[in-house]
């Protein structure tokens, strides 16, 4: 899969079957959209091509709107990758870009730099100025610069019933495996392994604590968690901790610990990324570090015997 960030240094794409969209979170909505841009890219001999955007537009849009996402870019980008998308285009969503009309956004966009043979898209896609573009102003289009639409039905998206705000909303609850039905897989963050108190590793639970790759990426709802950790191509099973760790310390920034299974090697300033596999509780204070350390065993007997399932 090609990579361009830059719009002006494109390359002449042949019969481009292209669509369009944040595809924050490549959930399984839009994974139905995917499928039939690299299907019909075949049917036209033709090369897929994925038109996303950076920052995602609502920030700019409606900046009063606190917006988390699911997948910073290069999340996305790998996830696209594995749809198996040729190109993808990051477009700079700038006001300038913003306030393209319509019309401009289909002749001084879409066709002065992809030339597209196809554009597939869902039933309710709108862009340029005030959203006013959509599937029938880009079909008016169609004979005079020789693309064809093509609309994913309504049944097929609604069918799916997944949106990016209902991820969020499950993830904010801490409903994981909801939240992994409707991505098509579970959800993850990836971050550096940072120094903290090291005061897991004084009652038998070292943790590694994790500094989020992008600070704007969604994290779950305060609790511990079962979870699944991918390092240098190695995967180990683990519980997670979001919370406040109040039976230890009065500090009240949110903190992000994560307990590796039969594991001890250095791992500081090391990315991690890590699969929430099951949500187990919520944060508790404890009257003493040995409650604490009741509960941490059977926080581990827990996740082992979800790990197995």
């Amino acid at each position: 899969m090609a990579v361009y960030l830059d719009i002006k240094e494109l390359p002449k794409f042949h019969n481009a079957v292209l669509t369009i969209g944040t595809f924050d979170g490549v959930h399984e909505g839009h994974e139905t959209i995917l499928k039939e841009v690299v299907k019909h890219a075949k049917e036209v001999n033709g090369e897929s091509v994925l038109i996303t955007f950076e920052p995602h537009p609502r920030k700019l849009l409606f900046p009063d709107q606190p917006l988390k996402l699911l997948t910073p870019l290069h999340q996305k980008l790998q996830y696209i990758m594995q749809a198996g998308i040729e190109h993808v285009v990051v477009v700079p969503f700038t006001k300038e870009f913003a306030n393209l009309s319509a019309q401009e956004y289909i002749e001084h966009f879409l066709v002065k730099y992809f030339h597209p043979d196809s554009i597939i898209i869902g039933y309710d896609h709108h862009f340029g100025h005030d959203r006013k573009g959509d599937i029938k102003l880009l079909k008016e289009f169609e004979q005079q610069y020789q693309y064809k639409v093509l609309e994913i039905p309504a049944q097929l998206i609604d069918d799916a019933a997944v949106s990016s705000t209902k991820i969020r909303k499950a993830l904010t609850e801490g409903h994981m495996q909801e939240a992994a039905h409707m991505l098509g897989r579970p959800y993850s963050i990836i971050g550096t392994v940072v120094k903290g108190a090291q005061l897991g590793r004084t009652i038998g639970y070292p943790t590694a604590n994790i500094q989020p790759g992008d600070a704007e990426q969604l994290i779950p709802a305060n609790g511990i968690y079962t979870v699944r950790v991918k390092w240098k191509d190695n995967i180990y099973g683990g519980m997670m901790s979001i919370g406040y760790n109040p039976t230890v310390t009065d500090d009240k920034s949110l903190k992000l610990e994560v307990n590796l299974f039969d594991f001890n090697q250095d791992i500081y300033d090391h990315p991690l990324e890590i699969e929430f596999v099951a949500w187990l509780r919520s944060e508790e204070k404890f009257n003493s570090l040995d409650s604490l350390k009741e509960q941490l065993h059977r926080d581990k007997e827990n996740s082992l015997h979800i790990l197995k399932g």
